[in-house]
Order: C-alpha cells, then structure tokens, then sequence
C-alpha cells in the first residue's frame, strides 16, 4: 500500500535506478569480500542549516515510504545493468531479489530539525541499506527545503490563505512533490492538479489574462467567467486598468462576487485602494488575493495590506534561495561480522574541515524549559535519560513493512505544533542562527 492511499490510489513505479551507479558497485565488493551482510546502521543528517536559516522542517517521509517499500529491480532493469555491464552476475541475481527487510525509524513528518538531527535511522544489512542512499536524500533534501520556504511563509501570512502555484515553474514531477511539501508547511491549497489527485490537496483557479486578453472587452471576459463559474468566483482585475476592473467585477456579479485577484504593481498600494473601492461599491465581503513573484519577505511587506489570500509559485518551489538541505547519508555504525548476534562498532567519517560526522547509532529529544517551550536539540548513543526530554524518534518501518502511514493534514497539523514550541524567534525573517542549539549527551 503507498501512501497515496490515504488520498487517491496511484501507482508508484519501482524507484531502483533513482540511485548512484556507486551504491551497486559497492554491493558487488561487498558481497565479494563477505561484508555485504554486515548488520548497519545509516542515518540522514545534515551538518548545517542553510544560511540564516532558524530551524529545518522535516517533509518528504510518506514519499521515503514509498520509494523503499517500491525499491526493486524487475527484469528490464537487471538487463539494463547486464547490457551496461555496471555490475557481475552474481550482483545482478542479488540485485533481483531485492526487498529491504530491515527497519527505519526517524523524525515524524512536519516535525522540526537541526543541525545533527538523526532525521531518519535505517538499519539492516549494509548491502541493503547502502542502496537506498541516493533516493532517500533527494526526496528529503528537496521536500524538506520546499517545506522550510513554506513553512516561513506562512508564519509570515500570520493565518492568510496561501495558495500554491509554482507547477510552471519546476519540473512537472517535482511540482507535485513540491505542492505535497508546501502543505505539510502551511499552504492550503494548490494550482496543481496532478498534487490535488495524488496527494487530496485542495485545488483553486479560476482564470489568467489570457482569458481577459481572449474578449473584446474585459467586460465581456468577466460576464463569461461569471456565467460559467458563478458569482462566487475569482476575477483578475489588473490586465487593464485596475479601478475600472473592479467597477466592471462588480457590476457584473454584485457583491457576492468571491475575491478579485492582483497580479502585478504596487501591491500594498493598490491592495489598499482595491480594499476601498470594494467597500464603497458595496461588495464588503469580497476578498482580495495577491500574486506576483512573492517570497516570505514580500508576504510579511503586506501584512498591514488588506490582503486576504497569497499566490506564491517560484520561490517556493525553488526554496526561496535554499533548494536543498544538505541532508547527507552517512554509516555511523557497523557489526564486525555478519554474526547476527556481532555487536555493533560506532564509525565516523574522520575530516579536517567541516566534513566530519559522529558515529554510533543515535536517539534524539528535545528538552524544554518550565513553559514548555523548546532549548535544546539533545543526541546521544545509547540508553537515552529520561531528562534529555520528549524522544524525536518514531518507527516508521519494521522488518521491511511499514508501519507508520498517516493522512498527509496529520503532518501538517504536526508541524504547527512543532513550529509553536519553539522560541519566538524562530519565525524572524532576519538571519540568523539555528533558534536552539544541538548538545550531544
């Protein structure tokens, strides 16, 4: 079962070759030398936040569950791989028998990371675990970024609707994955079709100025969209004059004309005037939608702005600046045999500059002062104190099946919490450092 099931059923193709040809080669050593089976443990962490960037928003996992519980290699794969000659046979008859049948435990969805944070633990057999490297990190590298820019975006609107649109701004798979990421981080709808079916995200839209450009008049293009989508519906009044648009809206659909939209110009200015000029031809309750190229910046720009509802499309898909974590993968401990009963040897990646990592196999928690608000990111091996605080870490995959799916609004509402017991400042727009620091117990 995908994780679309909660949602819509669609199908999700085997994700076996969104790997590095290097994670097979070093199966095909591995299984050679006798390693291959080796009880292992990963972990996805990243070292730093990018810059100025207060606290990492955890997005993507529901996508991770799928991709490993599709990881497999069918037979046109295995002859893709034969006829490239990337690795020998007897990698290749591994390879085709391939389920992951170890566990993974990480950070729940909408949850809030640091610097160290052990954001997803998957443990079992090297050869097995080593594969899914590459498709785990670019699911939460990008979903993650996506959902950080969202998630500062709607601490911005203050409780404004914001609208996803950057579908034509990205590529057409990763627009959905964006939209999914965009409401685990605070957006309550989306542009994007293929993102409302996949993922049960609502969707919006109504016209461009295309339809507007299509008329004689734009009076004509209003009395046509009215006709066929109600008055209760969107207008884009900026394609001519902006005043006379309005006029012409609301006298076409009344004051039960839904929201008009602003897609260009100063938009505090002519927010503030559109607001009046409603008001004054009665239409109070219609509400005012604004588009345009915003970020976080611009959408905290309008918050005195009578503003009802953002459209935000391009920073957003491209993490507004930061699209990507920096989320990396890396071995923190390993058996000394493949005994099923060897003990596990913390490793770690030895580096001069800031490539360095801790080893062993890590739990987290967060400790809290006296209000209940967050002070500190607290990660250790071993037994965890009952005073490092409120343990981080769920189980999401036991024994190769998975056992933590959950509609993609629990993430969502997880977030607002996460994000509410954090220190006030974690929600300035101005750089800054991580808003708690991360201690090693």
């Amino acid at each position: 079962m995908n994780s679309a099931d909660l949602g819509r059923r669609v199908g999700v193709p085997s994700t076996a070759l969104f790997t590095d040809q290097y994670e097979l080669t070093m199966v095909q050593a591995a299984l050679k030398a006798g390693t291959a089976d080796r009880h292992s443990v990963f972990e996805a962490f990243t070292r730093r936040l990018p810059e100025g960037r207060r606290y990492g928003v955890v997005a993507g996992t529901g996508r991770v569950l799928d991709a490993v519980e599709n990881f497999h290699f069918d037979d046109e794969m295995i002859g893709f791989l034969r006829q490239q000659d990337i690795v020998d046979e007897p990698t290749l008859e591994w390879l085709a028998g391939y389920r992951f049948s170890g566990d993974i435990w990480g950070y729940p969805e909408g949850e809030v990371y640091f610097p160290g944070s052990p954001v997803l633990r998957v443990e079992g057999s090297f050869a097995e675990c080593v594969l899914l490297e590459t498709v785990i990190l670019s699911i939460l590298n990008h979903d993650s970024a996506i959902a950080a820019a969202a998630s500062r975006m709607s601490a911005a609107a203050g409780g404004r609707r914001l609208i996803e649109m950057g579908a034509r701004r990205t590529h057409e798979l990763s627009a959905v994955a964006s939209s999914r990421a965009a409401f685990v981080g605070g957006f309550d709808a989306t542009s994007d079709l293929a993102a409302g079916f996949r993922w049960a995200i609502p969707t919006v839209g109504t016209s461009a100025h295309a339809f507007t450009l299509l008329h004689d008049t734009e009076r004509d293009a209003f009395r046509a969209q009215v006709d066929s989508l109600g008055r209760g519906t969107t207008l884009l009044v900026d394609t001519y004059d902006v005043t006379e648009a309005v006029r012409a809206a609301v006298e076409i659909a009344g004051p039960e004309l839904g929201a008009v939209r602003i897609d260009s110009g100063d938009l505090l200015l002519v927010a503030h005037r559109v607001r009046q000029q409603l008001d004054e031809l009665g239409a109070t309750d219609t509400k005012i939608v604004v588009t345009s190229d915003l970020d976080e910046y611009a959408i905290a720009s309008l918050a005195a702005a009578p503003v009802d509802a953002y459209g935000v499309g391009t920073q957003l898909v491209t993490g507004s600046g930061h699209p990507t974590c920096s989320m990396v993968y890396k071995l923190v401990a390993r058996a000394g045999s493949a005994e099923p009963d060897a003990p596990l040897v913390p490793v770690a990646k030895k580096s001069l500059g800031a490539k360095s990592s801790v080893g062993g196999r890590k739990w987290a928690a967060r400790r809290t002062d006296e209000h209940g608000v967050a002070e500190a990111e607290v990660i250790g091996t071993g037994p965890a104190p009952e005073s490092a605080g409120r343990p981080l870490l769920v189980e999401l995959v036991r024994g190769g099946e998975v056992v933590a799916r959950e509609p993609l609004e629990a993430a969502r509402e997880r977030h607002v919490a996460a994000r509410a017991g954090l220190p006030m400042s974690a929600i300035q727009l101005s750089r800054g450092e991580p808003v708690i620091p991360t201690e090693y117990a």
